[in-house]
């Protein structure tokens, strides 16, 4: 059988032919051996066709469909113009060696050619890209450099290139500045309060906020000078006129120390540094929210914009987060406790980041764990919408977001939530009248109004009508619900009637059930004479050994 070889170069798709191959006896490491020599290897595999690419972005676009495992029009008729035709219904008599399995199985598919993929056509193609640049006479010496060059250039580009509205790196940066920025707020807080302490001690217990304590020792600077006049300026800042008041009158009977001029500078200064970086922080949000709406618009509507923002940059992107099943979103940078916990044969942890949840803290000591699962399951959703779909829209978001406020319900008062189907039906529906075609395409809606949930037993819940799911599946699109039930009956009817020691209940009007049981009976009684059998056979041959041990005594 002749072998062919397909190789991708950053020039165009060549085509050689290995002849003078014994493939029974095919070694790779004489392969390895001979590729190193030209004039030995150039006996083997020779030169069949080479198509150029006509420029540096369809060059490009091959690369990227090789990549993909995907079969271009180019390289299909490449192919079927330089290989040797084959008749309807026989075999061919010559096989196609490549580089790429998946390129391998889409041309099969596409075109019937039998392609191989195997260590021994790996080290051809190596000898061939060893010696390539002396196969292709027109071909000078630094041309191939220079396409190779070129094409990795715009290669990598494409591949780093993303949506500039949708880039998730300024997401995981924004929320670890907003983290170190809340921490460095609240420590210098501290050492305001501490330090303007010395000298208006009782400024801290009528104010409580750091921030708007910052901003009065700013104002008041030294508490002598504070009088009845600036009553109104310092219940601007303040927003009470009474606490305006009461601070006046503590500043008169202050107990603290008096302060020079320069150390009451020192202390304006720091105050005024506070002051900046919690406005940058409150900057810092908004930004986060904005990123987060272009971003993961439906995680955001659903969990919130500091809770997504946490997901995401733990997971290390929006699509490693997709990725994620939803059992692995549940703990979530609760790593730590769950590998204490296997290690001690403890307990796991039921949640991590999505503690923080508004969900959690609402949902009773007894259903956290539960009510996790199910908010799992619904980022995880939530993620991948997000992360695969073209549009972005918060219809979904928002009414998975019901759907957890309705299990909420449901574990408080027992009131039965909606099926996934209905809501997701629903969903698709308000985004097809809104006018987010884009979103979802006809295909994508029928899969979706297919989704089933797998069924997860509890004791404590016996009527749960739409069950907790670790991992949404898809059915076929033209699957109806109601086909899934009659099936789910039908393996419920047999497991009865397959089941040992299963009690038919006969019915007098009900023949066919009399006769089941009468059948059922017939085989117990046929099972237990051959038990019964069975075992006076085995005591004749005790009472047999007896006998023959009793006589050689």
């Amino acid at each position: 059988m002749a072998l062919y070889l397909l190789y991708e170069s950053a020039s165009g798709y060549s085509l050689f032919l290995a002849h003078g191959l014994d493939e029974i006896g095919q070694n790779v490491d004489a392969v390895r051996d001979s590729i190193l020599d030209l004039n030995r290897f150039g006996k083997v595999v020779k030169l069949v066709a080479f198509n150029p690419f006509s420029s540096a972005l369809d060059a490009l676009n091959q690369c990227n469909a090789i990549s993909e495992g995907i079969m271009t029009d180019e390289l299909r008729n490449f192919l079927e113009l330089n290989l040797p035709k084959v008749k309807e219904g026989k075999k061919s008599k010559f096989s196609l060696g490549v580089s790429e399995p998946k390129v391998g199985s889409q041309i099969f598919e596409v075109s019937k050619i039998p392609c191989q993929f195997n260590e021994f056509v790996l080290e051809l193609l190596r000898g061939v890209r060893l010696h390539f640049e002396r196969f292709i006479k027109d071909l000078k010496p630094n041309d191939l450099e220079k396409a190779q060059l070129g094409l990795g250039h715009s290669y990598s580009r494409a591949k780093v290139k993303f949506n500039v509205n949708r880039v998730d790196n300024m997401v995981i940066q924004a929320i670890f500045l907003l983290d170190s920025l809340d921490k460095d707020i609240n420590t210098f807080s501290m050492r305001v309060r501490e330090w303007y302490g010395w000298h208006f001690p009782e400024l801290v217990k009528i104010i409580n906020d750091n921030y708007l304590y910052a901003k009065i020792a700013k104002f008041v600077e030294d508490k002598s000078t504070l009088s009845a006049d600036r009553i109104p300026q310092l219940a601007d800042i303040v927003g009470d006129e009474e606490k305006a008041e009461e601070i006046v009158e503590a500043a008169k009977a202050s107990m603290g120390q008096d302060l020079s001029p320069i150390d009451l500078i020192n202390v304006q200064q720091f105050a005024q540094r506070v002051l900046d970086l919690a406005e940058y922080r409150k900057k810092l949000y908004e930004y986060l929210v904005t990123k987060m709406n272009d971003i993961a618009p439906n995680l955001t509507s659903l969990i919130g914009e500091v809770v997504g923002a946490r997901l995401i940059s733990h997971a290390g992107s929006l699509s490693n987060l997709a990725k994620c099943p939803s059992s692995t979103l549940q703990i979530l940078g609760a790593e730590k406790a769950l590998f204490r916990a296997l290690k001690t044969k403890g307990n796991t942890p039921k949640y991590g980041l999505i503690f923080h949840s508004s969900f959690i803290g609402r949902a009773s000591a007894r259903n956290k764990g539960r009510l996790a699962r199910y908010l799992a399951n619904k980022c995880s959703i939530a993620s991948r919408i997000d992360c695969f779909s073209d549009i972005s829209t918060t219809i979904f978001g928002e009414k998975l977001r019901e759907q957890v406020e309705e299990r909420l319900d449901f574990y408080d008062k027992g009131v039965a939530p909606r099926k996934n189907v209905d809501v997701m039906k629903a969903a698709i529906e308000f985004a097809l009248d809104k006018g987010d075609k884009g979103v979802v395409e006809k295909k994508d809606a029928d899969e979706l109004s297919a989704k089933k949930s797998k069924k997860k037993k509890s004791k404590d819940v016996e009527n749960e009508v739409d069950a907790i799911v670790d991992q949404p599946t898809l059915l076929d699109g033209d699957v109806s619900v109601e086909l899934v039930s009659e099936k789910k009956k039908k393996k419920k009817k047999q497991k009865e009637v397959e089941d040992e020691g299963f009690k038919v209940t006969v019915n007098g009007t009900n023949g066919h059930s009399a006769d089941l049981s009468g059948t059922i009976k017939k085989k117990k009684k046929h099972r237990e004479e051959e038990h019964a059998d069975v075992q006076m056979a085995t005591e004749r041959k005790k009472m047999k050994k007896k006998k023959t041990a009793e006589q050689a005594e």
